[in-house]
């Protein structure tokens, strides 16, 4: 496949990256930091990737990298086959509701900023003919939680947005699949209690990358959670004001 991948510097956008490397798909790197890009890149080819692995600056933050590097990816890549996206920012409940100028980040960053790439790569994909676009959301959307209220309501938009592209274009040849994770370690949960069934990123990574093969929807990873969030779909208002997850 050709893949663009924005955020496979770290965590699961660089485990799902070197799985694709290794099967030799042919990569280009969307991202913060010259750097880190760079050498992220040179990893890649060293681990299979076909061909030169590109890199381009874009930064969630700032909307007017997104289409200067969409361009890049897709003129390098010629036809892209998938567009994958796993950036966004992570804190906790307590230091959002310390900070509120942290809180308003979140949820740009998370939900607005991500929609405005998204549109850009839809728009892209679709004037090729198709293509699939897999973007990483969070279990944390499933429904209002004491412990992620301002995180988890920033993936929920994300969650349905997503959710509407797909009902919306995949006649036309957009394939979208929602990435949902439970707990991963990552660097983004260090210094958190890991819960029961807490993934790994390899092995994450690894669900994910079948679930774009077979252009699934929906994917719950690691699987266990599918379980878990059907169990807290159903649970009535009043169980979960009184719980504390």
């Amino acid at each position: 496949m050709n893949v663009v991948l924005l955020g496979a510097t770290k965590g699961m956008g660089q485990a799902l990256a070197r799985q694709m490397a290794a099967r030799a798909d042919r990569l280009f790197l969307l991202g913060r930091g010259a750097s880190s890009l760079e050498a992220a890149a040179r990893d890649l080819e060293v681990r299979g990737a076909a061909g030169e692995v590109g890199v381009a600056t874009c930064d969630l933050e700032d909307t007017s990298t997104f289409e200067p590097a969409l361009d890049a990816a897709f003129a390098a890549l010629g036809h892209v086959d998938v567009v994958v996206v796993t950036a966004g920012l992570f804190a906790t409940q307590d230091e959002l509701e310390a900070d509120p100028a942290l809180a308003e980040r979140i949820t740009r960053v998370n939900f607005t900023s991500t929609v405005v790439f998204c549109e850009g790569a839809r728009r892209r994909l679709l004037e090729q003919g198709g293509g699939k676009l897999c973007v990483f959301s969070s279990v944390a959307g499933e429904r209002g939680r004491k412990p992620v209220v301002i995180y988890g309501a920033s993936k929920a938009g994300l969650s349905r947005y997503l959710e509407g592209l797909d009902h919306k274009f995949r006649a036309q040849g957009l394939e979208v699949i929602t990435v949902k994770p439970g707990f991963v370690k990552t660097g983004m949960t260090a210094g958190l209690k890991p819960p029961p069934f807490a993934g790994e990123p390899e092995q994450v990574a690894a669900q994910v990358l079948d679930a774009i093969d077979r252009g699934d929807p929906v994917v719950y990873a690691p699987a266990p959670w599918k379980l878990v969030m059907a169990v807290i779909r159903h649970l009535p208002r009043g169980v979960m004001r009184r719980v504390g997850f």
